[in-house]
């Protein structure tokens, strides 16, 4: 995939941060002045949750819901939209899952006086209101996906509960037709990953500030990739340049587990097969997800780049079933005081393990997970939960074999 094939889409800007061979680069100072109303975000000692389970391990807990739209999307958003604005782009239409990403770009969109369009997934069209409301507020418009607004919609019956892989095809279709519009991407792509690496980079100096060397292990939850590597990447770096010894643990879905039962080889990032080929861990791009709550993780591929990194051993991954997420979930909001997303809350289980793991090895380590959002939008899943109405609903080899089938052979 070279510039050309992105050129549709995105601005040059974002073109060149996806194929640049640079360490760092330069964040702008429009960017920065909306940075500066919420960043940094705060690295908190979940030192409660460590007392209720008796753990010696060190837990931090870096919280990005402290955001305008209440996720980590904002740190990618704003860029995006802000080197769309340069170029007298219009509009901007892009997907989303749950809605946390929705929320972002219609936030971005109306600091630099651009439209949002979006189309959500339609299992969390149905199940979040409130989602596609804050859309609304910030001036979005929204759309349930599939829709019969476009031929890429038009190919499902309309009660398809939709993917994100049909939702990103019902975007990228519409914003290549308009010399006006351009397709805005929420994860996966190199550019985007690179935007939220202000996460891990902030981690790194709190860290400092704590009187903590390199952590034991730093863990996220993993959908497209975004948030974990935002978080993850600046860790790996010092593993790679300075040695330091952490262990990077990406959690996902068991019902959409891309990385631990997916394969390793080209595929669509979207349904309709309109975006270029890219090599990553895929479940097959017809795949369609079960509707679990956490609707960030219920993606078929993952960022080429984090693919690589576990390809290469980098990076660990796991796949942890929805109930025990909630349960965490719930358990953290009790001692912590905040209520997690519930893509949040895998990592939040996996961290849980991992302290576990330390009460009974008797050592100190410490350990860094992301906490992407907050989950007071989330709280019909966790009524759901609560009143025992949620199930895991992990995936099947014939429906794994079945999707894989239709992955182009290259």
């Amino acid at each position: 995939m070279g510039p050309e094939d992105l050129a549709p889409l995105f601005p040059i800007e974002l073109i060149m941060q996806e194929v640049t061979t640079e360490r760092y680069v330069d964040i702008p100072e429009p960017v920065l002045e909306v940075y500066r109303q919420y960043r940094s975000s705060p690295l908190i000692r979940a030192r409660a949750w460590e007392k209720k389970l008796g753990t010696p391990a060190h837990i931090y807990v870096k919280y990005e819901g402290v955001s305008p739209a209440g996720s980590h999307k904002v740190n990618t958003a704003v860029p995006q939209v802000y080197y769309n604005s340069l170029h007298g782009i219009r509009r901007l239409t892009t997907e989303t899952g749950a809605g946390q990403w929705g929320t972002a770009l219609a936030y971005a969109s109306a600091l630099f006086g651009v439209e949002c369009e979006v189309w959500q997934v339609g299992a969390s069209f149905d199940t979040k209101p409130q989602r596609r409301t804050l859309i609304e507020v910030f001036g979005g418009t929204v759309h349930r996906s599939p829709s019969q607004l476009t031929e890429s919609g038009k190919a499902f019956p309309a009660d398809h509960p939709g993917s994100l892989g049909i939702a990103i095809s019902e975007a990228v279709e519409v914003a290549a037709q308009a010399d006006d519009t351009k397709y805005a991407l929420g994860s996966v792509l190199n550019h985007v990953l690179l935007h939220q690496t202000v996460i891990g980079e902030e981690a790194l100096l709190q860290l400092a500030k704590a009187g903590e060397g390199a952590p034991d292990v730093v863990i996220g939850c993993a959908g497209g990739g975004s948030n974990f590597a935002g978080l993850s990447f600046p860790f790996l770096r010092e593993n790679l340049v300075n040695g330091a010894g952490t262990r990077i643990v990406a959690v996902e879905p068991a019902s959409c587990p891309t990385i631990t039962r997916g394969e390793y080889r080209y595929d669509f990032g979207d349904t309709a097969g309109m975006t270029p080929l890219m090599k990553m861990y895929t479940l097959g791009h017809d795949f369609v997800p079960s509707p679990i709550h956490a609707g960030g993780l219920r993606y078929h591929g993952m960022a080429p780049l984090v693919s690589h990194a576990v390809h290469e051993g980098l990076i660990d991954a796991v796949a942890l079933e929805q109930l025990e997420c909630f349960e965490v979930g719930v358990e953290f909001a009790r001692t912590q005081g905040i209520v997690p997303a519930p893509e949040s809350a895998h990592a939040l289980a996996q961290a849980r393990r991992e302290a576990l793991e330390a009460k009974e090895a008797g050592d100190e380590r410490v350990i860094v997970v992301g906490l992407s959002g907050h989950g007071l939008l989330e709280l019909g899943a966790y009524e759901s939960y609560l009143a025992g109405h949620l199930t895991d609903d992990a995936l099947s080899e014939d429906a794994l074999a079945a999707s894989l089938a239709g992955v182009p052979a290259v």
